[in-house]
């Protein structure tokens, strides 16, 4: 009698690590997933920084152009409150993605506008303001990629078996990505044609 005791406390013991095993490497995961989204809204942050500088240096030389300042403007505001809502809602990521993408828009309008403005373009301030938007946007890119990656990887753990048995229970959600808004036309190859 003492050694189907000593069988049945192993076995719940064994059950009991095996299940602080799993809800301990889901922890990990999602706080993988929170750290790298915390890494893309600095890169966030320091984007929305520069976009209103930009702006005022173009004011003086795009005087015909202040409705597309305005809605520069615009979109910077509503991308930085969706961001701030991923931040309490990971759910809110589509929305943040798709604010993400027209401000993106705007700003290549922005940047195509101002190639009409020859002394925009000599403008010192101006030239820094685009090499360091840009640079921004190689690192939002690179984030975004390293958060995705996270993502799939938290995801992949709480939808596999025997995960999958206690992730919900445990309050585990799944993930969403960060996707493009980009129409089907812009993955399509450009076609160079040459009369």
């Amino acid at each position: 009698m003492d050694i189907v005791l000593w069988v049945v406390l192993g076995v719940v013991v064994v059950g009991v690590i095996w299940i602080v095993v799993i809800y301990n490497g889901l922890v990990a995961l999602a706080n993988q997933v929170k750290n790298a989204f915390s890494q893309i809204d600095v890169q966030l942050q320091r984007r929305y920084d520069l976009i209103p500088n930009l702006v005022e240096t173009a004011k003086a030389y795009m005087q015909h152009e202040r409705e597309t300042l305005t809605a520069v403007i615009a979109a910077r505001n509503s991308a930085q409150a969706a961001a701030k809502k991923v931040a309490q809602d990971p759910g809110a990521m589509a929305e943040l993605a798709a604010a993400e993408s027209g401000l993106s828009g705007l700003l290549t309008k922005f940047f195509a506008l101002s190639e009409a403005y020859p002394d925009l373009k000599a403008n010192e301030n101006m030239a820094q303001l685009q090499e360091e938007l840009a640079s921004t946007e190689n690192r939002i890119s690179f984030s975004r990629q390293a958060y995705n990656d996270a993502v799939m990887h938290y995801n992949i753990q709480r939808e596999s078996f025997p995960n999958v048995l206690f992730a919900a229970s445990f309050g585990f959600k799944a993930a969403a990505q960060w996707e493009t808004d980009a129409p089907p036309t812009a993955r399509q190859n450009v076609q160079v044609k040459f009369s």
